[in-house]
Protein backbone atom coordinates (compact mmCIF):
# COMPACT_ATOMS: atom_id res chain seq x y z
CA UNK A 1 0.00 0.00 0.00
CA UNK A 2 1.64 3.60 -0.95
CA UNK A 3 2.51 5.50 1.90
CA UNK A 4 1.89 8.94 1.70
CA UNK A 5 3.27 12.17 3.74
CA UNK A 6 1.33 15.04 4.27
CA UNK A 7 3.79 18.01 3.59
CA UNK A 8 1.77 20.27 6.58
CA UNK A 9 3.43 23.73 4.72
CA UNK A 10 0.46 23.61 2.99
CA UNK A 11 -2.01 20.35 4.30
CA UNK A 12 -4.18 21.19 6.95
CA UNK A 13 -2.67 24.70 6.89
CA UNK A 14 -6.38 26.28 6.47
CA UNK A 15 -7.57 24.13 9.48
CA UNK A 16 -4.67 24.98 12.28
CA UNK A 17 -1.87 27.82 12.85
CA UNK A 18 0.41 25.73 14.52
CA UNK A 19 2.86 23.06 12.65
CA UNK A 20 1.98 20.79 16.07
CA UNK A 21 -1.61 20.90 15.66
CA UNK A 22 -1.34 20.32 12.06
CA UNK A 23 0.42 16.54 12.76
CA UNK A 24 -2.44 15.83 14.94
CA UNK A 25 -4.76 16.68 12.18
CA UNK A 26 -2.81 14.25 10.00
CA UNK A 27 -3.05 11.71 12.64
CA UNK A 28 -6.63 12.06 12.86
CA UNK A 29 -6.67 12.02 8.95
CA UNK A 30 -5.26 8.42 9.07
CA UNK A 31 -2.17 9.64 7.73
CA UNK A 32 0.83 8.66 9.44
CA UNK A 33 3.91 10.63 8.36
CA UNK A 34 4.64 14.23 7.67
CA UNK A 35 6.83 16.50 6.15
CA UNK A 36 7.65 20.38 6.20
CA UNK A 37 10.08 22.93 4.52
CA UNK A 38 12.36 24.78 7.44
CA UNK A 39 12.89 23.52 10.48
CA UNK A 40 14.86 26.81 12.09
CA UNK A 41 11.26 29.06 11.92
CA UNK A 42 9.75 26.12 13.71
CA UNK A 43 8.64 25.06 17.65
CA UNK A 44 11.05 21.58 17.41
CA UNK A 45 10.34 20.76 21.01
CA UNK A 46 6.24 21.11 20.81
CA UNK A 47 6.68 19.12 16.91
CA UNK A 48 8.82 16.33 18.57
CA UNK A 49 5.64 16.66 21.39
CA UNK A 50 3.49 15.75 18.93
CA UNK A 51 5.14 13.07 17.07
CA UNK A 52 5.55 11.17 20.02
CA UNK A 53 1.90 11.69 20.85
CA UNK A 54 0.51 10.67 17.64
CA UNK A 55 3.30 7.94 16.54
CA UNK A 56 3.39 10.13 12.81
CA UNK A 57 6.71 9.87 11.77
CA UNK A 58 8.80 12.95 10.25
CA UNK A 59 9.69 11.99 6.47
CA UNK A 60 12.09 14.76 6.13
CA UNK A 61 12.70 18.71 5.75
CA UNK A 62 15.35 21.04 3.98
CA UNK A 63 18.42 21.28 4.69
CA UNK A 64 19.64 24.75 5.53
CA UNK A 65 20.96 27.15 4.99
CA UNK A 66 19.15 27.56 1.54
CA UNK A 67 22.05 29.05 -0.33
CA UNK A 68 23.29 28.63 -3.86
CA UNK A 69 24.98 25.06 -3.70
CA UNK A 70 26.59 26.38 -7.59
CA UNK A 71 28.54 29.13 -5.44
CA UNK A 72 31.87 27.22 -4.69
CA UNK A 73 32.02 30.31 -1.71
CA UNK A 74 28.46 28.71 0.20
CA UNK A 75 30.58 25.44 0.20
CA UNK A 76 31.39 26.01 4.32
CA UNK A 77 28.68 27.49 5.26
CA UNK A 78 26.03 24.94 3.74
CA UNK A 79 28.09 21.95 5.25
CA UNK A 80 28.16 23.66 8.80
CA UNK A 81 24.24 23.97 8.33
CA UNK A 82 23.70 20.20 7.54
CA UNK A 83 25.56 19.06 10.35
CA UNK A 84 22.63 21.50 12.40
CA UNK A 85 20.23 19.81 10.22
CA UNK A 86 21.17 16.35 10.70
CA UNK A 87 20.94 17.18 14.32
CA UNK A 88 17.52 18.15 14.16
CA UNK A 89 16.71 14.81 11.77
CA UNK A 90 17.85 13.05 14.79
CA UNK A 91 16.14 14.38 16.99
CA UNK A 92 12.71 14.17 15.14
CA UNK A 93 13.50 10.53 13.39
CA UNK A 94 13.96 11.80 10.14
CA UNK A 95 15.66 10.29 7.22
CA UNK A 96 15.68 12.59 4.30
CA UNK A 97 17.01 16.29 4.14
CA UNK A 98 16.10 17.98 0.68
CA UNK A 99 18.84 20.30 -1.16
CA UNK A 100 18.27 23.03 -3.68
CA UNK A 101 20.87 23.78 -6.47
CA UNK A 102 19.95 27.45 -6.52
CA UNK A 103 19.39 29.80 -9.09
CA UNK A 104 21.68 29.86 -12.01
CA UNK A 105 24.60 32.49 -11.50
CA UNK A 106 25.20 35.32 -13.83
CA UNK A 107 28.76 35.53 -15.08
CA UNK A 108 29.44 32.21 -13.92
CA UNK A 109 29.03 29.10 -16.41
CA UNK A 110 27.04 25.82 -16.24
CA UNK A 111 30.55 23.75 -15.86
CA UNK A 112 31.46 25.46 -13.05
CA UNK A 113 28.50 25.85 -11.06
CA UNK A 114 28.03 21.92 -11.95
CA UNK A 115 31.67 21.50 -10.61
CA UNK A 116 30.42 23.50 -7.47
CA UNK A 117 27.49 21.88 -7.07
CA UNK A 118 29.01 18.47 -7.18
CA UNK A 119 32.25 19.24 -5.03
CA UNK A 120 29.49 20.27 -2.14
CA UNK A 121 27.46 17.24 -2.46
CA UNK A 122 30.23 14.91 -2.41
CA UNK A 123 31.87 16.72 0.94
CA UNK A 124 27.83 17.05 2.16
CA UNK A 125 28.22 12.76 2.07
CA UNK A 126 30.80 13.08 4.72
CA UNK A 127 28.86 15.28 6.79
CA UNK A 128 25.92 12.64 6.23
CA UNK A 129 27.78 9.17 6.60
CA UNK A 130 27.00 6.87 9.67
CA UNK A 131 23.98 8.84 10.74
CA UNK A 132 21.29 6.97 8.17
CA UNK A 133 19.99 10.04 6.65
CA UNK A 134 20.67 10.78 2.77
CA UNK A 135 19.87 13.98 1.02
CA UNK A 136 18.19 14.80 -1.83
CA UNK A 137 19.28 17.16 -4.46
CA UNK A 138 15.70 18.76 -5.99
CA UNK A 139 15.27 19.60 -9.42
CA UNK A 140 12.32 22.42 -10.18
CA UNK A 141 10.59 23.42 -12.77
CA UNK A 142 11.81 26.78 -14.56
CA UNK A 143 8.47 27.29 -16.24
CA UNK A 144 6.55 28.53 -13.50
CA UNK A 145 7.31 28.29 -10.11
CA UNK A 146 11.39 28.94 -10.12
CA UNK A 147 12.19 30.85 -13.00
CA UNK A 148 16.55 31.14 -13.06
CA UNK A 149 16.59 27.68 -11.09
CA UNK A 150 20.04 26.03 -12.26
CA UNK A 151 18.59 22.41 -12.10
CA UNK A 152 15.21 22.03 -13.70
CA UNK A 153 16.79 18.47 -15.55
CA UNK A 154 15.98 15.31 -13.90
CA UNK A 155 18.39 13.95 -15.78
CA UNK A 156 21.02 16.31 -14.97
CA UNK A 157 20.56 15.90 -11.40
CA UNK A 158 21.00 12.03 -12.01
CA UNK A 159 24.36 12.48 -13.50
CA UNK A 160 25.60 14.78 -10.90
CA UNK A 161 24.91 11.98 -8.07
CA UNK A 162 26.30 9.63 -10.34
CA UNK A 163 29.00 11.82 -10.53
CA UNK A 164 28.95 12.15 -6.70
CA UNK A 165 28.57 8.15 -6.21
CA UNK A 166 27.68 7.99 -2.76
CA UNK A 167 25.02 6.56 -0.93
CA UNK A 168 24.31 9.56 0.76
CA UNK A 169 23.07 11.45 -2.05
CA UNK A 170 20.09 11.16 -4.07
CA UNK A 171 17.43 13.26 -5.78
CA UNK A 172 14.22 14.85 -4.70
CA UNK A 173 11.57 13.56 -7.64
CA UNK A 174 9.05 15.75 -7.92
CA UNK A 175 6.47 14.35 -10.62
CA UNK A 176 4.98 18.25 -10.94
CA UNK A 177 7.76 19.77 -11.82
CA UNK A 178 9.12 16.84 -13.93
CA UNK A 179 5.67 16.75 -15.73
CA UNK A 180 6.02 20.96 -16.05
CA UNK A 181 9.02 20.89 -17.99
CA UNK A 182 7.71 17.91 -20.28
CA UNK A 183 9.73 15.18 -19.25
CA UNK A 184 8.45 11.60 -19.45
CA UNK A 185 9.51 9.74 -16.20
CA UNK A 186 9.68 6.83 -18.08
CA UNK A 187 12.41 7.92 -20.04
CA UNK A 188 14.28 10.22 -17.14
CA UNK A 189 14.64 7.69 -14.36
CA UNK A 190 15.04 4.22 -16.44
CA UNK A 191 17.60 2.64 -14.51
CA UNK A 192 18.26 4.61 -11.72
CA UNK A 193 14.77 4.77 -9.65
CA UNK A 194 17.37 3.51 -6.43
CA UNK A 195 18.67 7.00 -6.78
CA UNK A 196 14.78 8.62 -6.25
CA UNK A 197 15.41 8.88 -2.13
CA UNK A 198 11.61 10.54 -1.96
CA UNK A 199 8.39 11.66 -4.23
CA UNK A 200 6.30 14.50 -4.38
CA UNK A 201 3.06 15.29 -6.46
CA UNK A 202 0.56 18.10 -6.88
CA UNK A 203 -1.52 19.07 -10.13
CA UNK A 204 -1.35 21.39 -12.80
CA UNK A 205 -2.65 23.78 -12.90
CA UNK A 206 -2.61 25.57 -9.65
CA UNK A 207 0.04 22.86 -7.61
CA UNK A 208 -3.45 21.70 -6.05
CA UNK A 209 -4.89 18.25 -5.11
CA UNK A 210 -3.93 15.42 -7.67
CA UNK A 211 -6.82 14.80 -9.60
CA UNK A 212 -8.07 18.57 -10.21
CA UNK A 213 -5.73 19.33 -13.04
CA UNK A 214 -4.61 17.74 -16.19
CA UNK A 215 -1.19 15.99 -15.23
CA UNK A 216 -1.33 11.56 -15.21
CA UNK A 217 0.25 11.14 -11.73
CA UNK A 218 -1.05 7.18 -11.10
CA UNK A 219 0.49 6.10 -14.40
CA UNK A 220 3.97 7.29 -13.29
CA UNK A 221 3.64 6.31 -9.60
CA UNK A 222 2.80 2.78 -10.23
CA UNK A 223 5.41 2.68 -12.75
CA UNK A 224 8.51 3.70 -10.12
CA UNK A 225 6.61 1.50 -7.56
CA UNK A 226 7.27 -1.58 -10.25
CA UNK A 227 10.81 -0.33 -10.62
CA UNK A 228 11.42 -0.79 -7.20
CA UNK A 229 10.58 2.47 -5.49
CA UNK A 230 9.83 1.74 -1.90
CA UNK A 231 9.87 5.06 -0.40
CA UNK A 232 6.99 7.13 0.75
CA UNK A 233 5.22 9.81 -1.77
CA UNK A 234 5.06 13.38 -0.61
CA UNK A 235 1.57 15.55 -0.84
CA UNK A 236 2.87 18.95 -1.83
CA UNK A 237 0.14 20.41 -3.09
CA UNK A 238 -2.24 23.71 -2.14
CA UNK A 239 -5.81 22.02 -1.66
CA UNK A 240 -8.30 23.36 -3.13
CA UNK A 241 -11.44 23.16 -0.70
CA UNK A 242 -9.71 22.23 2.42
CA UNK A 243 -7.08 19.28 2.90
CA UNK A 244 -9.06 17.10 4.77
CA UNK A 245 -12.14 17.57 2.42
CA UNK A 246 -10.16 16.23 -0.26
CA UNK A 247 -7.81 13.86 1.13
CA UNK A 248 -10.09 11.10 0.43
CA UNK A 249 -10.51 11.65 -2.87
CA UNK A 250 -6.62 12.59 -3.30
CA UNK A 251 -5.97 8.61 -2.04
CA UNK A 252 -8.32 7.18 -4.38
CA UNK A 253 -6.89 9.17 -7.70
CA UNK A 254 -3.10 8.23 -6.56
CA UNK A 255 -4.09 4.27 -5.47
Amino acid sequence: MMQLSACIEWLFADEAKSVDARIRLARQAGLDAVEFWRWSDKDLDAIEAALRETGVSLSGFVAEPMIPLTDPANKDAFLEGLKRSVDVAQRLGARILIAQAGHDLAGRSRTEQRSALTACLSAASDVLAGYGVRLGVEPLNTRIDHPGYFLPSTSEALDIVDDVDRPEIGILYDLYHSLVMDEVPQDVLTGRVDRVIHVHVADHPGRQDPGTGGLDLKTPLKWLFDQGYDGRVGLEYRPAKGTTAGLAEVRNRLA
